[in-house]
């Protein structure tokens, strides 16, 4: 089994489509062992997208995903990282497979709705950035 990092931003809780997404997720046997809502500070949002900094989006991104609640997951599943990805769609939501969730739901290249681990490597830095040992369900 193998776990990832998913993030509802600012703009799906905004628009209200926390139900959606997820019911996507479970809808793809994709299972949530940890969930929270929270705010993120900039300065959060900036050690968080650290690997980023120096990039002409990294103000622009940091600014975004603190700019209101967002929903952090853990997923779990097979191939879990390359399967949600899939379902997230291209950042560029005008490039994203029809059917994905930033297809459907982005209105711009920032604000798509969704994010999620690109790695094993990120996957594990980024839910224990979230989350500690206690709050997984198993």
């Amino acid at each position: 089994m193998q776990r990832t990092l998913a993030i509802i931003k600012p703009d799906g809780v905004g628009r209200k489509l926390i139900g959606e997404v997820i019911k996507r997720l479970e809808a793809n046997d994709m299972h949530i062992v940890a969930m929270k809502m929270l705010c993120m500070s900039k300065d959060q949002a900036r050690e968080f997208y650290a690997v980023h900094r120096g990039k002409p989006f990294y103000e622009g991104l940091t600014e975004f995903i603190s700019s209101g609640p967002i929903v952090a997951m853990v997923l779990e599943g097979e191939n879990v990282i390359e399967r949600y990805r899939a379902l997230m769609g291209a950042t560029d939501y005008r490039k994203a497979a029809e059917g994905t969730i930033r297809r459907e739901f982005a209105t711009d290249i920032q604000k798509n709705i969704v994010h999620g681990s690109d790695s094993p490597k990120s996957a594990a830095f980024e839910i224990g950035y979230f989350f500690n040992r206690f709050e997984f369900i198993n």
